[in-house]
């Protein structure tokens, strides 16, 4: 049993929600409830915040640029040896940035600068996250930064 205000009643998600508050429910604070009804969850697996955050960058957009992971406290690059469809299809998706359109190799969006965290990468594009993908142990390729890896989606 939780202690304190009661936020949240009668919530209704329908799953596309980015955010719990953003579902529908009686309005913020309102609610017929005592502290024996609290929700909880159970997740499987990986929580989604273990996942290496990713970003694209020196592109056109959100959601087009050469591929970052961050790993250690830095960001870092990924190395284009294999990188194809299927791996920027999961960076897309990992996103939330819709479909992939290309994968760009060969520092396409310029060359990135620290690390090069990822080399090898094969994705089968169900993975939640790049950080799921078979890869290189972090940090160890033979790569340089000409060869950093993109992603364009859609």
């Amino acid at each position: 049993r939780g202690v304190g205000i009661i936020w949240m009643d009668e919530t209704n998600c329908t799953g596309m929600e980015s955010t719990l508050s953003s579902c529908r429910g009686r309005p913020w604070g309102i609610n017929n409830c005592y502290h024996g009804e609290d929700a909880g969850v159970v997740c499987s697996g990986s929580a989604v915040s273990s996942f290496a955050p990713v970003r694209l960058v020196d592109g056109p957009g959100p959601c087009a640029g050469r591929v970052e992971v961050f790993h250690s406290g830095r960001w870092g690059t990924v190395c284009d040896d294999s990188w194809d469809f299927m791996d920027a299809k999961v960076v897309c998706q990992q996103l939330d940035c819709g479909v992939v359109i290309s994968a760009p190799r060969r520092a396409y969006f310029g060359e990135g600068q620290g690390p090069i965290w990822l080399d090898n990468v094969h994705c089968t594009g169900t993975e939640a996250a790049l950080s799921e993908c078979r890869a290189n142990t972090w940090g160890v390729h033979g790569c340089e930064h000409g060869e950093d890896a993109g992603v364009v989606c859609s």
